[in-house]
């Protein structure tokens, strides 16, 4: 059984040591990272309305475009996040060349606020009513449906790009480890002599008295 289907709460579980590492942050940081980031998230969402209107009959792209991409960045964000080393009480994780643990107030900020000031499910079913009482009952079933498949598809291409990304980044650091390795032979010595040779370089089995081998 895999780590993420044990988990409770996809975004938190405090069961997880990597999530109980948010508790060592004071409470009134949280709100505070929270606030802010629903405030940028709000905003920006707020911008991509206003650039993209629509009629009540009409198709709403700005509403489904938040969502989906909504779902694209919160995928890509718990698979990064969910990849960091765990932070266990007593024991300290082991360091990755290139790569820091995520600070507590990342996930609320980025997560609960941000993402989640930026997509709203309450302005999808409004448009998906609107549509309805306007008669476009084809506009709102194919939004209906189209907004959970297309989030689906998002969360899941989000997190298989980090997995990709965290795959080729990991071999990556394995190939620059290996590369300061020395190019001797096992079992050689410091003096690159060959392995087994005696100090007097004869080959292993010749006797004291026996011919020498020419150099």
């Amino acid at each position: 059984m895999s780590r993420w289907s044990r988990r409770v709460d996809p975004d938190v579980d405090l069961r997880v040591p990597a999530d109980r590492g948010e508790l060592t942050a004071h409470p009134a940081a949280v709100l505070g990272a929270i606030a802010a980031g629903g405030v940028l998230g709000a905003l920006a969402r707020a911008g991509v309305q206003t650039a993209l209107p629509h009629a009540p009959t009409g198709f709403p792209w700005s509403t489904f475009a938040v969502n989906v991409t909504g779902c694209l960045l919160i995928g890509a964000l718990m698979g990064v996040l969910g990849r960091r080393p765990a932070r266990v009480p007593g024991r300290r994780p082991a360091r990755v060349p290139g790569r820091r643990r995520a600070g507590p107030l990342v996930r609320p900020f980025l997560a609960v606020g941000v993402l989640g000031g930026f997509t709203t499910f309450s302005a999808y079913v409004v448009d998906v009513h609107r549509a309805l009482a306007a008669g476009a009952i084809g506009t709102a079933l194919g939004y209906l449906a189209g907004t959970l498949v297309g989030g689906l598809l998002a969360v899941a291409a989000g997190d298989a790009l980090v997995a990709r990304w965290w795959g080729t980044d990991a071999g990556r650091g394995h190939r620059a480890a290996g590369s300061g390795r020395s190019d001797r032979r096992p079992g050689s010595g410091r003096s690159g002599r060959r392995p087994g040779w005696g100090r007097d370089d004869r080959p292993p089995g010749a006797g004291r008295t026996g011919g020498e081998v020419p150099r």
